[in-house]
């Protein structure tokens, strides 16, 4: 597995363990890690007391860090925990400090993140270092930025370098380096392993697929999809999105779905509610589908909240394999599955309580709630 040049002077750092004046505590030992958007950041030898600030650095925390060095959450993590894996596993983390409010349009509370004293501020999703470097100024707590890669979900981040950079550069800095290890190759050995199960299959032997009520910032109907959609692309479906030369969340037209009449309909249980309404308003569209004639509707479990659940979302992608290709998948058992893949990353099998809320894998008979 090739490196990339900010993980690997961030290693090497760290092995040589090159003590150096800084700025934010000339008192303690210090070393010089590079993160994830190339800051040049003087972090201590000794780390016990970590924070995780922003959308999906708890969830990354929890792959590959020490939970016992948690010191607070921002208040976001606390709610709406039946969408996250990492909370239902841990649930007394939701007891810890509160932090800060959260969310991608929340800025951080200096305040608040000064009062749980941590050594280091794991961070995600920054465009302008500047306001990490003045989070870093006013606190005096070394902010180390982690990157999930791609935009949003982008082409394919759960698979994306980036995540395996940040993953073992947590592992690194609170010395859970085997852990961070594990989640880093079981998330690169689950590519592998749904890669080859259907790359010998000819295209023209591939059913043509939709996925729609897709989550973009909100939950969303029918029309909500997504081109170069990466759950499909993993497994090499024919997605009918791709058509349209688009990548990342779109609106369709309706109608297009008429067109386009794709064998299968994946829908996502957090869009579900959405488009029962719209049936009950528009039955005729839907009866229309050949997908909903011959019985060929399932749900997929939502997995963006609060950046992408990447467990759910490799979850989905054995589920959807499981449907397209039945033979390839033929030992593979989509609940268990999911709850393997959950052990591996958030160290709990969760599926069950994950899918309280809005159900789990199965067929979907439209008009019935």
């Amino acid at each position: 597995m090739k490196s990339s040049p900010y993980f690997l002077c961030a290693l090497l750092t760290l092995f040589l363990l090159t003590a150096c004046a800084s700025t934010i505590d000339n008192s303690i030992e210090n070393v010089m890690v590079t993160d994830l958007v190339g800051r040049e950041v003087a972090v201590p030898v000794e780390v016990d007391r970590v924070v995780a600030i922003g959308p999906g650095a708890l969830r990354f925390y929890v792959y590959a860090g020490n939970l016992d060095y948690v010191v607070g959450v921002e208040q976001v993590e606390t709610d709406n925990v039946h969408f996250k894996p990492y909370m239902l596993a841990h649930p007394d983390l939701a007891n810890l400090p509160i932090i800060g409010l959260g969310g991608p349009s929340n800025a951080p509370d200096p305040e608040k993140l000064l009062v749980v004293d941590p050594d280091i501020i794991f961070s995600t999703y920054t465009r302008d270092t500047s306001t990490v470097d003045e989070l870093q100024a006013k606190t005096g707590i070394p902010v180390i930025v982690l990157n999930y890669g791609g935009s949003g979900f982008g082409t394919s981040p759960i698979f994306d370098k980036n995540v395996q950079d940040s993953l073992m550069l947590i592992g690194q800095l609170s010395g859970s380096i085997d852990k961070a290890r594990a989640a880093a190759d079981f998330i690169l050995q689950s590519q592998q392993d749904l890669t080859n199960r259907v790359y010998e299959i000819p295209d023209d032997e591939k059913p043509t697929v939709y996925v729609g009520g897709l989550g973009s910032k909100g939950t969303h109907g029918i029309e909500s999809t997504q081109g170069n959609y990466p759950l499909l692309d993993v497994i090499q479906a024919q997605n009918v999105v791709d058509e349209t030369g688009k990548s990342y969340s779109i609106l369709i037209d309706k109608e297009k779905l008429l067109d386009w009449d794709p064998d299968y309909i994946f829908i996502d249980q957090g869009g579900y509610a959405a488009i029962l309404e719209d049936y009950q308003q528009n039955s005729e569209f839907y009866t229309s589908l050949s997908a909903v004639q011959n019985d060929r509707v399932y749900a997929q479990l939502p997995y963006n909240y609060y950046n992408t659940n990447l467990g759910t979302a490799i979850a989905n992608a054995y589920y959807l394999g499981k449907i397209l290709y039945p033979l390839e998948f033929a030992d593979i058992d989509p609940e268990r599955k999911a709850d393997e893949i959950y052990q591996n990353l958030v160290g709990q099998a969760v599926y069950d309580e994950l899918t309280a809320t809005y159900g789990g894998f199965g067929k979907l008979t439209l008009g019935e709630p």
